[in-house]
């Protein structure tokens, strides 16, 4: 199975690509902006299966998401995103997409997903919104305080400490303190760890 992962954000990218290979039966490529994509897959396709982040470089929207449908030799094409509301996502379905990948699914959950996708079928966890919210009703959360799980979703959504702290309006040395205290609470020895164990255990 050959995947293609555009994402501009370089940590979420590697550690999907991660979690993806895992799995044996997965090949996967990966590239940080949709000139990038639609390079690849002139060059290295056609692929079972093309994911594309919803908001990185060049996608002007779901543009982009058209653009890849229409290339030659491209029938699977499905977005992700970690902002993007459910009238995104209906809009894209009934664009033609494969589906639409919440980036709060759990591990496991993301690779199901991109394998059923990859066979033929339509992938649409409609219901996401609600379970974004329940999913702070978690162990792993109680550990934490609530700026420590905005740092860490941070984290997984594959920011720099200076975007974290823009978003959160703090200092970057705050955010350094943050990641310390947060790392020794949920036995991580760096952002990437944290990342991967926020992840896997489906927190966000």
């Amino acid at each position: 199975m050959k995947i293609l992962l555009a994402d501009d954000h370089d940590l979420l990218r590697d550690t999907l690509v991660m979690f993806l290979e895992k799995d044996g039966d997965i090949k996967s490529s990966a590239v940080g902006t949709l000139d990038e994509a639609v390079t690849q897959i002139k060059s290295d396709g056609p692929y079972d299966l093309v994911l594309l982040d919803y908001n990185m470089p060049g996608m002007h929207g779901l543009d982009g998401l058209h653009r890849v449908l229409a290339m030659e030799g491209t029938t699977r094409v499905a977005l992700m995103s970690g902002e993007a509301a459910r009238d995104v996502a209906e809009a894209a379905l009934e664009a033609g997409a494969a589906g639409f990948v919440p980036k709060s699914l759990p591990a496991k959950s993301l690779v199901n997903a991109v394998k059923f996708m990859a066979m033929g079928e339509q992938y649409a966890p409609l219901d996401f919104m609600t379970a974004e919210q329940d999913a702070l009703d978690h162990p792993l959360a109680d550990r934490l305080t609530p700026r420590e799980l905005q740092v860490l979703e941070g984290l997984t959504q594959g920011k720099s400490n200076k975007e974290i702290a823009r978003d959160l309006d703090i200092t970057e040395p705050t955010i350094k303190l943050h990641l310390k205290t947060l790392y020794r609470k949920i036995d991580a020895v760096n952002r990437t760890q944290a990342a991967l164990i926020a992840r896997e255990a489906g927190l966000f």
